[in-house]
């Protein structure tokens, strides 16, 4: 896979820089522009981030770092069995338990949400910072969801976060899939006031709430391009038909 000159392997985080040093140095400059290359394509591109991950783990599969990026990539493609083993692979190299959440969610994403709410009860979950917990809850949220249980995944988002009016990194997200699951559940004038509520904490537009938002209030967007394609005072074939008539 081609890597763009821009690219020097610096860019990476310390700490994984740091778990890179174990490698020949050449081979270390080498793991660390693809693992550059795969986090800045995850979003954009999945499917490129995915074959960069495939060269850094061909070149350094010992290397947890390099297990995670691979997880995620795979993740980002729904390739979940894949991602969970990588996963898995990961948390074994570091004992870490950071990534807790996002295998639950890979159970949920091969179809056993009852697995994913197991790991939600688990002890490892005491041992998440926060934002591993908001995590958390949103995955088991997720997994009532995929077994029809809307009340209960409602109750279980119901938290001290969500009722916070302190803005975190997890608050858009949180209140979002608060409102998704009133709105699903039928409670519409409650999952307008937590759209708008996702709206005011979302700074950089991570949901489409305001989208929501609009939906439900009976807003309709008209792209700018469409209304250019006809100037004003063209008529159209029906308008000069019905003159004629």
């Amino acid at each position: 896979m081609p890597i763009p000159e821009d690219v020097t392997g610096e860019e990476i985080d310390k700490d994984v820089r740091q778990e890179l040093q174990s490698l020949p140095k050449t081979l270390a400059e080498d793991v660390a522009k693809n693992l550059v290359m795969v986090a800045r394509l995850i979003d954009e591109d999945p499917e490129s981030a995915y074959a960069y991950s495939k060269v850094a783990l061909r070149l350094a599969s010992r290397v947890a770092a390099v297990r995670e990026a691979a997880g995620f990539a795979a993740y980002a493609n729904q390739k979940y069995g894949e991602a969970l083993a990588e996963f898995r692979a990961a948390r074994r190299m570091t004992g870490n338990v950071d990534l807790w959440p996002v295998m639950a969610d890979c159970e949920r994403g091969l179809g056993r949400p009852e697995k994913a709410l197991d790991m939600a009860g688990a002890p490892e979950v005491h041992k998440l910072d926060k934002a591993g917990q908001v995590e958390m809850r949103l995955v088991a949220a997720g997994a009532r969801r995929d077994m029809g249980q809307l009340d209960a995944a409602i109750v279980t988002l119901q938290s001290p976060e969500l009722a916070s009016n302190s803005v975190q990194p997890w608050t858009a997200r949180l209140r979002y899939a608060y409102a998704d699951a009133l709105l699903a559940a039928g409670r519409e004038s409650e999952a307008r006031e937590w759209f708008a509520k996702a709206v005011e904490a979302d700074r950089d537009g991570s949901t489409d709430a305001s989208d929501r938002l609009a939906e439900l209030d009976g807003v309709e967007f008209v792209d700018a391009l469409d209304e250019s394609e006809s100037e004003p005072g063209d008529a159209t074939r029906d308008d000069v038909d019905g003159e004629n008539d």
